[in-house]
């Protein structure tokens, strides 16, 4: 019997090891290298950001968010949302620099962290750019249905009702067709120029400065500052209490959540590594400066709107139309639809054209089915992905409500987001290749107790630092959880000064702030970066910790369609991708190489041997 469990757990163990050698296989730094001209200067890669970003938020979020979120304080959500776009994009820089290649995430996972985390985070890609293209385009159908006075949704709805709470209300052939076209285009090697981006984003802008100044000259500062007793009251709508946050704190952090949305697309400059002249300057500098001009654009409009006209009054569809509709100037509304419709469209093309290559670059490794990434001959394209994906990008489209779409794209990318952030506090305290000779880990509890706070003070990483900043990072994931869930259930009980939820907030901010001073004091890595994020891992750490917030104030049914799709990522892979791998393959094939080595080595030894006997 004692024979019997031994060989039991020596077989877990051995299986427990070769997952954990499938898991964190990687990409050889080598892999992949693209030898692309650095072209890109500082200006270039930040209106690549802002032509990506300035899209659908400008247009359509500011008044969603006022009327239904935050009220005039929808200048405070976007701000908090552009602070956690800047934690994370700073992350993303640093990512870059460590694999200066022309890529994503995706690619810098794979080569830093291992293959199951890169498949987590280019599926997760993939989720961010069919979403991204399904809610622009599904932005732009909305936008020209407004203006041509709801003629597009009350034809489809009478004649194709949709009778589900979890559904639109009619399925939306325009938006289906339209973003079609954009993937036929695409498969037909059609791309979009810089002089287009650059054209799109100049129109944008100025369209942006419009806004801000005629809304100027109808701003009534009363429209911040509505008693409670002229708020409408309604059955079905609570429009809160009036005033500058009519619907409290908890209001502007749940705007935040969905004005997040309004900054991605900020990552395609941070993966712009190889083509940036300078991407150790320009990168960081690109980052910050297109999410800062993206956020005075935000702010701008959002004060206008909300100094016009009432939050409560506020169109969430097309809010712009409607307030000069309500002031008279017609002129001005379609002058504005035109610089939305331009807008909405050079950020569909910033959606979808990335889509194809995340497909390919996975397909390419082995990771999704091989038919997906295969180019085709005559069009220089992955054309069958391409068409499968705008097939699968068009459904969503038409089948769901804008507002679904975008909280869906904001759970994948929060969460994308937050395991870069994780990745780049992993990496930082890893050891360099220089140490990575056969060491013991050496666990014992002392040993344990004594690396948690560096008492030995080691000034490189050892095994143990390493492993222990793995378990540290880990822990502090589940942490932050604690604390976010306790402030998002409890807000109100925390605020009237309940003992008890303000003890469980207490013991989450204490855990949280013990583990990342913990962090802070294991061995540093002793490789050189073209970019570093300061404060590691206190800037990484926040941005883990406002992400997971984030994604607490999304709605239930939000979180069970992102496991439905998370699920179907872990089948692919568990059933195809580990299997298919190309990092597998070349593995056995090492493994192959090594033991022919050896067989070939132990005959020779072996014929040497009967050599000298029969001498």
């Amino acid at each position: 019997m004692t024979l019997i469990m031994s060989g039991i757990k020596a077989g877990a163990s051995r299986a427990v090891n070769l997952a954990y050698r499938v898991l964190s296989r990687r990409k050889a730094a080598e892999e992949g290298a693209a030898r692309l001209a650095r072209v890109l200067s500082a200006l270039d890669l930040t209106a690549l950001g802002v032509g990506s970003t300035l899209g659908v938020g400008v247009y359509v979020l500011a008044g969603d968010v006022a009327k239904n979120y935050a009220g005039p304080a929808v200048i405070l959500s976007f701000l908090l949302a552009a602070v956690a776009s800047v934690f994370a994009g700073l992350c993303y820089a640093e990512f870059g620099a460590r694999v200066p290649k022309a890529g994503s995430a995706y690619v810098y996972s794979y080569v830093c962290v291992g293959e199951f985390i890169a498949f987590i985070i280019g599926w997760n890609l993939i989720l961010e750019y069919i979403i991204g293209a399904a809610s622009v385009v599904k932005a732009l159908s909305e936008y020209l249905d407004s203006l041509l006075n709801k003629a597009i949704s009350t034809h489809l709805e009478a004649a194709m009702p949709l009778d589900s709470p979890h559904l639109a209300r009619y399925p939306d052939i325009f938006a289906f067709g339209v973003i079609m076209v954009f993937s036929v285009a695409l498969a037909f090697g059609v791309k979009e120029s810089t002089k287009f981006n650059n054209l799109c984003t100049g129109v944008n802008l100025c369209v942006v400065l419009f806004v801000i100044i005629s809304g100027s000259f109808k701003a009534d500062t009363k429209n911040w500052r509505i008693p409670e007793s002229e708020v409408p009251k309604s059955e079905t709508k609570d429009f809160g209490t009036g005033g500058f946050a009519p619907y409290g704190l908890a209001g502007i952090i749940k705007g935040a959540a969905v004005c997040f949305y309004g900054f991605i697309g900020f990552d395609c400059v941070a993966t712009a590594g190889e083509e940036a002249r300078r991407p150790q300057k320009s990168i960081p500098f690109a980052v910050v400066a297109s999410l800062l001009v993206v956020f005075l654009a935000y702010c701008g409009v959002s004060s206008v709107l909300t100094l016009m006209i009432p939050y409560y009054m506020q169109d969430e569809k097309a809010p712009f139309p409607y307030v000069y509709d309500r002031l008279g100037w017609t002129w001005a509304k379609y002058a504005v639809s035109v610089g939305a419709i331009c807008a909405l469209c050079s950020s569909l093309l910033g959606a979808v054209f990335p889509l194809p290559r995340i497909i390919y670059a996975m397909s390419s490794d082995g990771l999704l089915f091989k038919f997906l990434g295969r180019v085709s001959e005559r069009f220089q394209t992955p054309l069958i992905g391409t068409i499968i994906a705008g097939l699968f990008t068009g459904t969503l489209a038409m089948i769901f409500e804008l507002e679904q779409l975008i909280h869906m794209m904001s759970i994948g990318t929060l969460l994308a987001y937050s395991m870069v952030a994780s990745c780049v506090l992993l990496l930082r305290y890893e050891r360099t290749t220089a140490h990575k000779a056969a060491e013991p880990l050496n666990l014992t509890l002392r040993s344990g107790f004594r690396q948690i706070f560096n008492a030995d003070k080691h000034l490189a990483p050892t095994p143990l630092s390493s492993a222990m900043v793995t378990v540290l990072v880990s822990l502090y994931g589940v942490w932050c959880f604690v604390m976010m869930l306790s402030i998002n259930q409890y807000g109100e009980e925390i605020l009237s000064g309940r003992p008890g939820p303000i003890a469980l907030l207490s013991t989450g901010t204490l855990l949280v702030l013990v583990t990342l001073y913990a962090i802070s004091r294991q061995p540093v890595s002793e490789k050189k970066l073209a970019f570093s994020v300061p404060l590691v891992p206190w800037l990484p750490g926040i941005s883990i910790l406002i992400n997971v917030y984030l994604m607490l104030n999304l709605d239930y049914m939000t979180w069970i369609r992102f496991a439905v799709w998370i699920a179907a990522g872990l089948l692919i892979y568990f059933t195809y991708g580990a299997w298919h791998s190309s990092e597998r393959r070349r593995t056995l094939d090492s493994v192959q190489l090594a033991d022919l080595h050896n067989d070939s080595h132990t005959a020779l030894l072996k014929h040497n041997g009967h050599t000298q006997q029969h001498d």
